[in-house]
């Protein structure tokens, strides 16, 4: 074999060039590699691919189409599966505390297999919640040319002559413990709602996250809102196989298109469409893979001054399909350019810039886009006060009303408040307390759907509030507090709530306060006593000691910006 160095550029050359590489090409060999194909560029291939979930269940075929696609491009892809918790099957229990560990299990693992192997470009595939920002965060960490594919969403099933989705069937739950539906129509429910393989259809976590990837500029236009199970996904996957060997020779690369200015137009995006307020939690844990101090209050700025324009669910009344009907994630993006909340020099995937490529974009149907806004200002707000000095979220996108006044009815887990609701323990007008589920403390940050969707479903939805350290599900809707920051287990002040004190939210405002006195809660700081640590697993030890709080993504490393400063040394 000819050993001459002969594309130094490559990083795969490592593996294939020289005689001390003999080994190395024996085992490629094996895997049915010629000749000609040792001096092509190696291009990872990664999935989520698993029969676990429906939001992943297709990752495998797609992946295999997107390498048929390299192949022909010139390419020699290599496929692999990266390890994936849903929420769907961990939610309400203490598995849920694996889930956003899932995210940094997926990052890591792709970093370790294209750096490990020493490939040359990738493409990733995401179904859900997790897996989109997994991903995405991986491909910015590696820099290398790389295209994101979302495997799309689920179509929504039919019941009693209107669409559902999976939240209908969480709500009926207590719709059923409340004596508003009877347990057979939950079982009709449950057996329409989700009717194809696909991430679940409203504008919840994984789409919102698609959106927030094609706004990056990290997924080919259209691809968002594209359902999984319709037939043009074939062309999209084989045109993201050929975009990637193109991208090795031209750019751009995921920390050209991972800017300031790209991140703040996808906080628009989000906003805009009253997004997922898990958002706030994943766009900064990818500017930090790009080197860029991204925060809570840098997505509240941004959420400030964005109207909501679309009438999506939770909030509203349209799905992904509807979205994509009407033109997808450039429509929406088209509107905000034309109304100044959008930078049009952020680069597209091409090359481009947006403004350019939205010029090709359809205008706001009216509809599902709206031509006037449905509110002033973004569907997510950030809220500060003394409950939380480092900022809070709630999802406004359908709130009825802006201010909340009551009492607090306190709960040192998940599944205290869950058990004392399902007992009619809970009233309205009480604001509910759960804490110690933050990054750290839970650890993991469970997500609550199970419990807000309980309080729906019983009738109670917005004649209750509810404030956690830990998060919500895309699908959560109502006068409901998230990510307080710090949590109870950095000795945040949502540790030193108590029964009855009083709580106002006021999302015109931004303000969440403990309606409790400074000397008070300094007397209660002196007595606090540090909950005594759960006995972890592996993952979860590890997870626990190096996670950052959520105000600035709920990180577990030092970033690429620390890293500059340490070669810059």
């Amino acid at each position: 074999m000819n050993t001459k160095k002969t594309i130094p550029i490559l990083p795969s050359r490592i593996t294939t060039e020289g005689l001390d590489r003999a080994p190395h090409r024996a085992f490629l060999r094996a895997l049915g590699l010629g000749d000609a194909d040792l001096q092509k560029p190696f291009i990872g291939v990664a999935s989520t691919d698993g029969r676990v979930t429906p939001c992943n269940a297709l990752l495998g075929d797609f992946a295999r189409e997107a390498c048929a696609a390299i192949r022909e491009a010139g390419g020699v892809p290599f496929d692999f599966a990266s390890a994936s918790v849903a929420d769907s099957m961990s939610m309400n229990h203490a598995g849920m505390r694996y889930s956003l560990v899932s995210r940094e299990i997926i990052a890591d693992g792709v970093e370790a297999v294209m750096r490990g192997h020493a490939y040359d470009a990738l493409v990733a595939f995401a179904g859900c919640d997790k897996t989109l920002p997994g991903m995405m965060m991986a491909m910015v960490r590696l820099g290398l040319p790389s295209v994101f594919v979302y495997g799309g969403a689920a179509l929504p099933g039919r019941w009693r002559g209107r669409d559902v989705t999976v939240l209908d069937t969480y709500e009926g739950v207590g719709a059923v413990l409340g004596g508003r539906m009877k347990e057979e129509e939950l079982g009709e429910l449950e057996r329409a709602c989700l009717p194809t393989l696909g991430s679940c259809p409203g504008q919840f976590t994984a789409n919102t996250m698609a959106m927030v990837a094609e706004t990056l500029g990290l997924a080919l236009p259209g691809s968002a809102t594209l359902p999984a199970v319709f037939p043009q996904r074939k062309e999209l996957i084989a045109t993201a196989g050929r975009l990637v060997m193109q991208l090795l020779k031209r750019g751009p690369r995921p920390r050209d298109l991972v800017t300031r200015k790209s991140l703040e137009n996808a906080c628009a995006a989000v906003a805009a469409t009253g997004g997922s307020t898990n958002a706030a939690l994943h766009i900064p844990a990818i500017a930090h893979e790009a080197g860029i101090r991204f925060t809570m209050d840098d997505f509240a700025r941004i959420a400030r001054r964005t109207p909501l324009i679309a009438d999506l669910r939770p909030g509203g009344k349209y799905l992904a399909k509807d979205l994509h009907a009407v033109g997808g994630v450039y429509t929406v993006l088209r509107k905000l350019l034309e109304i100044d909340c959008l930078d049009g020099d952020a680069l597209t995937i091409f090359g481009t810039t947006l403004a350019e490529e939205l010029r090709k974009a359809e205008r706001a149907d009216g509809e599902v886009v709206k031509a006037e806004p449905i509110s002033p200002t973004g569907g997510l707000v950030v809220l500060k006060g003394n409950l939380a000095p480092d900022g809070a979220l709630i999802k406004t996108a359908g709130l009825k009303a802006l201010v909340f006044d009551g009492k607090a009815r306190v709960f040192e887990c998940e599944e205290d408040c869950s058990s004392a609701i399902k007992n009619g323990q809970v009233g309205a007008g009480e604001v509910i307390v759960i804490r110690n589920e933050g990054p750290k403390g839970g650890p993991g940050m469970r997500e609550m759907l199970g419990v807000t969707a309980l309080l729906y479903g019983l009738g109670l939805g917005e004649h209750v509030a509810l404030v956690t350290d830990g998060r919500f599900s895309g699908a959560t809707r109502g006068m409901m507090v998230g990510h307080v920051s710090p949590e109870a287990a950095a000795g945040g002040a949502i540790a030193l709530v108590r029964e009855g004190d009083r709580i106002v939210i006021d999302t015109r405002s931004g303000s969440l306060s403990l309606m409790v006195g400074a000397k008070e809660l300094a007397r209660r700081r002196k007595s606090l006593r540090p909950r005594k640590p759960a006995a972890l697993s592996g993952a979860l030890e590890k997870y626990a000691a190096l996670v950052g709080s959520a105000h600035a993504g709920a990180v577990t490393h030092s970033g690429a910006a620390s890293k500059r400063r340490s070669r810059a040394r």
